[in-house]
Order: structure tokens, then C-alpha cells, then sequence
């Protein structure tokens, strides 16, 4: 039984039957569309979870295309839980749209092409699954048609992610002309043993494949849309691009930099660590210092994603066991935690206030609820303990500092201490200052995002009260490859 053949064809029949439901069923069609949308979304996670229980289901009848192993399953658990937060999120948020049968199938089809990636070990595959993936996020960006705001951000997001996509595909061109071949596995000779005078093409190829990751990933300096995409975008959009699509690269950049190209067979081992570690340094200051002059909330939000994206790479450019376990327990870790903030966020500006930091003044008298749990999303993130978000960071520094990277770790710990700051100074809006006069009443706090976000919470504290939950998982993962 080929689960992820299962799994392909589950969520394909379920982003191509919602929009039948949306004709057949006229008066509940938005409840149809959620309904099938979460079922599925639930059920998948529920596949996935089949072959963690028994190994011997870890197969699947495309062994040239695809490699069903816990690697792939831990980032297709991550963001299907992300996208289920979405989709709840979406019931209210979403709810007048009349085109809402077509806004849950196309997050059912990003969905299929983000789990494509995870398991996918053909350059061409990756591809498709990458296209599968970004499509529908460019019309799920701008699905607010009649707002200027929305609109823009579609447009330059369509524009810099076509680039990511051409750079990408001339990277794989490269390596096809190079090998004869878009297999990852077929990768690993040519690159160990490169002939005479193909090393500049090689060196070439591989400068490409970083930086149409590094596009899709919002690396510095490749990050610039990534604060106007999340601005524009419906918020739940929001929260599905910084925590679930951004992620899907980082899996693809596993795939390719530490298995099918040995980049220590070809000299530019430490040069490439230490690439990726200024990065790194460059993408998580940036991230935090910028994030701490916005005004905007989703802004503010958007620039701590791409501060998180230079944490992971800090697992990316160790390349040990334990630092790639550190970049999977974050990715997991900041998939929750950013998501549910998004989604706070949206809870606040569906009640009417404006995307501005001086909205969240008195917020924790107006909306007691989504204040306190936003308060946890944010220390989370700040990499509070006992929450997850101080675990995986722990996790992430101590491996900087087992490669020889000490001066990194330090630059981590420093930017946390750093995010602590504008963090912080949500918290003390939320119960410190006194609201506008216009903003005095208590406001009724919609179930639809309580919900996704209460469940957040119990998985960044459970987790982070019992780590071992997820870095066990973790750790199963980077054994597999």
C-alpha cells in the first residue's frame, strides 16, 4: 500500500471536489467547502502518521521521484498543522467571500505541492511541486480584489517569485547538462569527481540552486517581499506564507546541500559554511532591527519571520546531526508559533481595528483571550522558557558552538535578547497602556479564532514542558537520511 500515492490522491480529489460541492450544495456551501477542506487536511496528517507507527510502510512506487521517509513526513505533518490553523482561522475571516469554495481548494493544492516537496528527490519534481506549491499562493495573496493593498503585494510577490522560479529551473538546466540526469542520488558522483574544466559550470549551478532557495526562504538580501506579500495578503494568507510555504524550502535546501551534492568532495566545504553562517548573521539582525522601526503589525510580524529564517540556517550551515535536528525542531516550532500570531492578528483587525502597533493598546480589557494567548505566541518566539521556541534555539546555538561557530551562537543569542524588545513592547500594549476612547468595550471574541489558537498554545507548551516530543521526532528524521 502506497501511502503517499494515497496521500496525492486524497488531497487532489479534495481541491477538485470543493468547488463541485460549491454548486451542488448552494445554501451550505461555505460550510461544505471548510468542512472538506479540514477533513482532509486532518485525515492526511493521519496517513502520515501510519508509517511512524510502522516502519515497514515506508515505501513508495516512485523510488526515482520520491523518498517516503521521516524527513519528508516530519515537514508534511509541520505544514498541514499549519494550514488547518488557516483554514479554521478562515471561517470567520473569510466568511462573505463569495468565492470562498475556490480559497479552500487552492490552500488544499498549495498544500499537495508543499508535501510533493517534502518528499520529492528529482530536480524536475521539485520543480513541479514548487510551481504546485506558489501558484496558488500568488491568487490566495491577492484574493481581496478590491483592495489596492492586496492587489500590489500579489503582483510584486507573482514577480519575485517567477524570478526565484527561473533562477531555479536554470540551475537545474545546468546540472541536467552537466550529469544527464535531475536525480539527486545521480548527483552525488558527478560532484564528488568533477572532471577538468566543468568546475566553474558546477560552481555556477550551485550559486543558482542557493539563490532560488534563498528567494522562497526570505534570506538577506533575498527577503524584500516578503514584508509587503504578508502585508497585503488576507492574514490567515499571512500566516500560511511565513509558516508553511517560506518553510518548504529549507527541506529542498536539505535535499540538495547536504545529500546530492558533497560540497566537502569539492573544496568548498568551509567556504560554504561559512557563507551560509554570515547569512545567517545578516538575515537574523536585519530581521530583528527592522522589525523593531515597523508600525505595522503584520510588517512588524513578517520582518521576525525572516529574523527565525536566519536561526535555521544557522542548522544549515553546521550540517552536523544535531544542527540539522535544531533546524527541523524550529521549523516545527516557528510554523506554530508565527501562524497563530498571524492569527491573532487576524482576530484583531476582523473587530475593526487598523494594522497599526497603537490599535493593540488596552487589548488585553477589549479582548482578554486573544491577548493573553497572543502574550504566549510572543514569548514563544522570543525564545522564553519553558516555551518551545527556547528549546529549539538552545538546540540551534549549541551546535554553532560544537562546529567552531562560537562567534555565531553568540550572534543568536544576542539577536533573541534583541527580539525581546519589540516583543516585549506588544506585551506592555496589551496591559499597560489604556485603550483610545473609541476602544474602551469589551468586544466578543469569535470561536473560530480562539480555537486554532488555543490549539496552538497546547502544542508550544506541551512541547516545550516536554521537548522531547518533537526533538525525538527530529532527531528520527535526520537519522533516516
Amino acid at each position: 500500500m502506497d501511502l503517499l500515492l494515497i496521500l496525492i490522491i486524497l488531497l487532489t480529489l479534495g481541491g477538485l471536489s470543493i468547488p463541485a460541492f460549491d454548486l451542488l450544495f448552494t445554501k451550505y456551501k461555505n460550510l461544505a467547502s471548510q468542512i472538506i477542506c479540514i477533513s482532509i487536511l486532518t485525515l492526511s496528517i493521519f496517513l502520515l502518521i501510519i508509517p511512524v507507527v510502522n516502519p515497514n510502510l515506508l515505501y513508495t512506487d516512485f523510488p526515482s521521484l520520491f523518498n517516503f521517509d521521516y524527513l519528508g513526513i516530519f515537514f508534511s505533518i509541520t505544514v498541514i498543522i499549519v494550514v488547518i490553523l488557516v483554514a479554521i482561522s478562515s471561517i470567520s475571516y473569510q466568511k462573505d467571500d463569495e468565492n470562498i469554495a475556490i480559497y479552500y481548494s487552492l490552500l488544499i493544492f498549495t498544500t499537495l505541492g508543499m508535501i510533493l516537496l517534502s518528499f520529492s528527490i528529482d530536480l524536475l519534481m521539485i520543480f513541479v511541486a514548487w510551481q504546485l506549491m506558489s501558484i496558488p499562493t500568488f491568487i490566495l495573496t491577492g484574493f481581496k480584489k478590491n483592495s489596492v493593498l492586496s492587489n500590489e503585494a500579489a503582483v510584486k510577490f507573482f514577480i519575485l517569485g517567477a524570478f526565484s522560479s527561473g533562477i531555479l529551473l536554470y540551475g537545474i538546466s545546468l546540472v541536467y547538462g552537466l550529469i544527464g540526469s535531475t536525480n539527486l542520488y545521480d548527483m552525488v558522483n558527478f560532484y564528488s569527481t568533477l572532471p577538468n574544466g566543468l568546475e566553474p559550470i558546477a560552481y555556477l549551478s550551485i550559486i543558482l540552486l542557493i539563490a532560488g532557495l534563498g528567494l522562497k526562504m526570505a534570506i538577506v538580501p533575498f527577503h524584500m517581499w516578503l514584508p509587503d506579500a504578508l502585508t497585503g495578503a488576507p492574514t490567515p494568507i499571512s500566516a500560511l506564507l511565513s509558516a508553511a510555504t517560506k518553510k518548504s524550502a529549507f527541506i529542498v535546501a536539505i535535499r540538495i546541500f547536504l545529500l546530492a551534492i558533497p560540497i566537502s568532495a569539492i573544496g568548498l566545504k568551509m567556504d560554504l559554511m561559512l557563507t551560509i553562517s554570515i547569512l545567517a548573521l545578516i538575515t537574523m539582525t536585519v530581521g530583528n532591527i527592522a522589525a523593531l522601526t515597523q508600525k505595522s503589525i503584520k510588517r512588524l510580524l513578517a520582518y521576525s519571520s525572516i529574523a527565525h529564517a536566519g536561526y535555521i540556517l544557522i542548522g544549515l550551515a553546521v550540517g552536523t546531526q544535531i544542527g540539522l535536528v535544531g533546524l527541523l525542531y524550529h521549523v516545527f516550532n516557528h510554523g506554530i508559533m508565527t501562524s497563530a500570531a498571524f492569527i491573532a492578528v487576524a482576530a484583531i483587525l476582523k473587530q475593526g481595528f487598523k494594522d497599526d502597533v497603537k490599535e493593540l493598546n488596552g487589548l488585553g480589557k477589549i479582548m482578554p483571550i486573544t491577548a493573553a494567548l497572543f502574550t504566549i505566541l510572543l514569548l514563544a518566539l522570543a525564545g522564553v522558557p519553558p516555551l518551545n521556541g527556547f528549546w529549539s534555539k538552545f538546540i540551534l546555538f549549541t551546535a554553532a558552538v560544537d562546529s567552531n561557530l562560537s562567534w555565531l551562537a553568540i550572534a543568536g543569542v544576542l539577536n533573541s535578547a534583541f527580539s525581546l524588545g519589540y516583543y516585549g513592547w506588544f506585551i506592555k500594549r496589551f496591559y499597560i497602556d489604556d485603550p483610545d476612547l473609541t476602544n474602551k468595550t469589551k468586544i466578543y471574541e469569535k470561536s473560530s479564532f480562539l480555537v486554532p489558537l488555543l490549539i496552538a498554545v497546547i502544542i508550544i507548551v506541551l512541547t516545550g514542558l516536554f521537548p522531547s516530543i518533537i526533538y525525538d521526532f527530529a532527531l528520527k528524521a535526520v537519522t533516516s537520511l
